[in-house]
């Protein structure tokens, strides 16, 4: 019999997922969620991992439990479940949860991002088991990996696991934490800064700023730029009435508002932007406001664009906020700055992928 990996309980496997899997990764609530712990836990619990010949059945899963783990934890135990998934003791799931640790942990989740790889050879309707932890992932559950080691040892199967768009977006969600407590200076175009204050808001905003402005905008000029509690942290007065625009507090007004000043006076453009951190984002209501202020300057709602912004597309706020989007706005996220979504209003050609 081949040596089985040691255990670990299931809270410290929970706390390690969120440690390998961190903001940004693509599915991370499926890898990350009470299932994602209990089903690695199983997967170690029998050695279904990459190179023992041994492979889990979401069964496996639903059938053990804390009692199972914690006090029959010997060899030949932990083998004969492998064989015979038999529930007993304080089992985690009924059956009919294996539906959810297969299809949405294991191959919406852990497959894609490389934790798990899939038995060759077996048909898709064959109930025989057939999963197993990647060798590489597996080591990141030995107990005597601790503290900074465990880290880097997170960090280096990130590194050579995930696929570049999604360590892109771990790193840049990850710069957006770990200076919230600080003041943040946001660059404009024109080489001016500003000072906003901390949080996750003021970090969409600079990336509007700095990374949606320079890319979508041929000559970009920011008008207007608030914070929260109605603070105006930038207002440029003088394109302001130059463009005959009526921006005062009685208006509802968007967080920035950014002009395009193209190549000439035909290619201006007006960029209202709402940046979403819990809620508030460009529902119809509001883009209909938008387009009142720019069409008292002149804007034909052809030369109008409405964008929300979020930190990122995996976060609950965007989940919350999509059925209140309005029809022909656009959305941003900063943890993918080349990236932007339209939502068409009316119908036309279908685009191809290419």
């Amino acid at each position: 019999m081949s040596a089985l990996p040691p255990l670990l309980e299931r809270a410290e496997v929970a706390r390690r997922l969120r440690l390998i899997f961190p903001e940004g990764t693509p599915e991370r609530d499926k890898c990350v969620r009470d299932a994602a712990a209990a089903t690695v836990a199983a997967f170690l619990y029998i050695g279904a991992v990459e190179g023992a010949d041994i492979w889990l059945n979401p069964v496996h899963v639903v059938r053990l439990g804390d009692t199972r783990m914690l006090f029959e934890a010997d060899a030949r135990s932990r083998a004969d479940y492998a064989k015979a998934p038999r529930a007993k003791g304080e089992r985690w799931y009924q059956d009919n949860s294996r539906e959810q640790v297969r299809d949405e942990v294991i191959r919406q989740g852990l497959i894609p991002n490389g934790a798990v790889i899939e038995r060759s050879g077996v048909p898709t309707t064959s109930s025989k088991p057939r999963y197993a932890l990647a060798a590489p992932f597996a080591a990141l559950f030995d107990p005597g990996l601790q503290g900074e080691a465990l880290t880097r040892a997170a960090k280096g199967w990130a590194d050579a696991t995930l696929n570049p768009m999604a360590l892109a977006r771990i790193v840049s969600l990850r710069g957006s934490t770990d200076r919230d407590g600080a003041d943040i200076l946001v660059r404009f175009p024109n080489g001016e800064t500003r000072l906003l204050a901390p949080g996750p808001s003021s970090r969409i905003a600079q990336a509007v700023v700095e990374l949606f402005a320079p890319r979508f905008l041929t000559d970009p000029v920011v008008l207007w730029l608030s914070e929260s509690a109605a603070k105006v942290a930038a207002r440029d007065e003088g394109w302001i009435k130059r463009l005959r625009l009526r921006i005062t507090p009685d208006r509802t007004l968007p967080d920035i508002i950014l002009l395009d000043r193209g190549h000439s006076a035909a290619d201006l453009k007006l960029v209202f932007v709402e940046v979403v951190a819990t809620d508030g984002p460009v529902t119809e209501q509001r883009a209909q406001a938008f387009l009142d202020i720019a069409a008292e300057g002149g804007f034909a709602p052809s030369r109008v664009a409405c964008i929300t912004a979020f930190l990122d597309r995996d976060r609950a706020e965007v989940k919350k906020a999509l059925p209140s989007l309005a029809w022909g706005s656009h959305v941003w996220f900063a943890s993918e700055p080349e990236r932007l979504v339209r939502l068409l209003a009316e119908p036309g050609p279908l685009q191809g992928m290419g």
